[in-house]
């Protein structure tokens, strides 16, 4: 029996299924190693018909006294890390290939699977979470690949959150080696036989020969689309990176954008909110993430596309011009603005800071965008301003009259005229003053159809790094060429 031959399999097997199917393959054969929430996932091999097809060894080394023994020290003594988990299916890799001959076995498709968590306290008050991961070979010596994810509980229950554990980790074997030729199916299958409201993905990697072709952000982007996430990051260098990593315990300010292209106007909001944020007494520069932020609906797009109005090739430029530029990005699902808050206040107590240009803050005091909520526009501010918020207001210029509007001078809805005055007069508008006037009439979207339309002055509108990205790498272009094809 070969590892991925098999196609007469229903699409959906049980769990039991699953693990039998792996332990009659005579040639999968691997390592569990589990910490933290019990030797969940192998237990299912244990049950399933011929564990000793597949299973060459089980530990938990539960103990952490044990468990630095075996994996080595932690220098900040924490045991639920990425880098815990990376070590612990390179050791137990290392260890199958020195302990068992290819020689006797030359044919056999080696794997190491781990699990490092920590379910809910017995408080309830930390959910817990963990990090996933296998090492497998698909061919025989061939180079291992890998999938590492992490996970965050939601049930009350540690023994619920024990099972979850257990399947996903099942799914995870299974679909590694039947399910990894398109990893967005991959990721569908890690939720067989669990709902999203159990357990939630919020960052996957995939690496090795299997995965060559893989763009890990397409793939954080996936989890998000699919509703599994509603936050993903990545970092300057343009990696997945965990979202309460990056944000725990630190001041954050946040500009949401289309960045298709990033403008000077954007470039000169940046440099101002940056400015003002950091010259509040209680931020501490050391201490402050600054996060580029890209909804779902900012990332749809006219042109080629995958089905759900998300030009991946589009997104891809947006995203390499603003890691290139040293920014950590944010991909999102959060339409509202008092969401985004909601979210980092999970991370954080310390200060936060929104910018954005005057037509945002127009639209936040419109009270139709509230009405799902039973509170109305009253709920929705009390999420967003209970906390130490303040928002960073770049100003417009009028077209029609040339009047350059700010907080002082805006009008809003007199239904919530009274409200947005509170705000203003209790500092949590904050005007941009140090503007460039010529830069309001930037306007991104003109900037982009002038790059789409070869018009040379779009050069001019944004910085110096972009501009260079743009035309060495031809971005934002290959719409033009479908467009004119239709």
């Amino acid at each position: 029996m070969t590892a991925l031959s098999e196609d007469h399999f229903e699409n959906i097997l049980s769990i039991q299924n699953k693990c039998t199917r792996l332990n009659l393959n005579e040639n999968i054969y691997g390592t569990f190693a589990e910490i933290g929430a019990g030797q969940e996932t192998v237990r299912h091999f244990f049950r399933a018909g011929n564990p000793k097809g597949t299973i060459a060894k089980t530990l938990s080394a539960y103990d952490k006294d044990f468990s630095d023994a075996i994996y080595g020290l932690d220098p900040q003594n924490r045991y639920v890390t990425v880098e815990r988990l990376k070590k612990m299916i390179d050791y137990e890799a290392e260890l199958i290939e020195e302990r068992l001959s290819r020689k006797k076995y030359p044919d056999k498709l080696f794997f190491s699977y781990a699990n490092t968590v920590a379910t809910i306290d017995w408080a309830k008050k930390y959910k817990g979470h963990g990090w996933l991961g296998i090492k497998f070979q698909r061919e025989p010596k061939q180079e291992y690949s890998e999938i590492i994810l992490h996970v965050q509980f939601h049930e009350n229950n540690a023994s619920q959150q024990q099972i979850s554990l257990g399947i996903m980790g099942v799914n995870l074997i299974y679909a590694a080696f039947y399910q990894s030729d398109d990893p967005r199916v991959l990721i569908e299958k890690l939720y067989d036989h669990l709902s999203k409201d159990k357990i939630e993905i919020d960052s996957i990697n995939f690496r090795g020969p299997v995965f060559k072709d893989v763009d890990n952000r397409l793939m954080s982007l996936e989890l998000v689309k699919e509703g599994i996430t509603e936050a993903v990051m990545f970092s300057p260098e343009g990696n997945n990176i965990l979202p309460a990593n990056v944000l725990y315990k630190k001041n954050i300010l946040t500009l949401r954008g289309s960045f298709r292209p990033v403008t000077n106007l954007n470039l000169n909001m940046f440099m101002n909110s940056r400015k003002l944020f950091l010259e509040q007494e209680n931020v501490d520069p050391d201490k402050t993430v600054i996060i580029f932020e890209m909804t779902l609906n900012n990332l749809k797009s006219e042109g080629e596309d995958n089905g759900d109005g998300i030009n991946e090739k589009d997104f891809l430029d947006r995203a390499d011009l603003l890691c290139a530029s040293g920014q950590t990005v944010m991909i999102s699902n959060f339409q509202e603005y008092y969401k985004v808050v909601e979210y980092f206040a999970m991370h954080t107590k310390k200060e936060l800071g929104l910018v954005m240009g005057v037509d945002n803050l127009v639209d936040i005091f419109n009270e139709r965008y509230y009405r799902h909520l039973s509170g109305g526009i009253l709920e929705a501010f009390g999420k967003m301003f209970f906390k130490s918020l303040k928002v960073y207001l770049y100003p417009i210029k009028d077209e029609e009259t040339g009047e350059i509007i700010n907080s002082k001078n805006l009008k809003v809805h007199p239904r919530v005229k009274e409200l947005y005055k509170f705000f203003v007069d209790n500092g949590k508008v904050i005007d941009i003053e140090d503007y460039k006037e010529e830069y309001l009439d930037i306007h991104p979207r003109k900037v982009y159809n002038m790059i789409l339309e070869g018009d040379e002055e779009w050069e001019n509108l944004v910085p110096g790094l972009t501009a260079k990205m743009i035309k060495e790498k031809n971005m934002f272009r290959k719409e033009k060429a479908s467009q004119s094809q239709d």
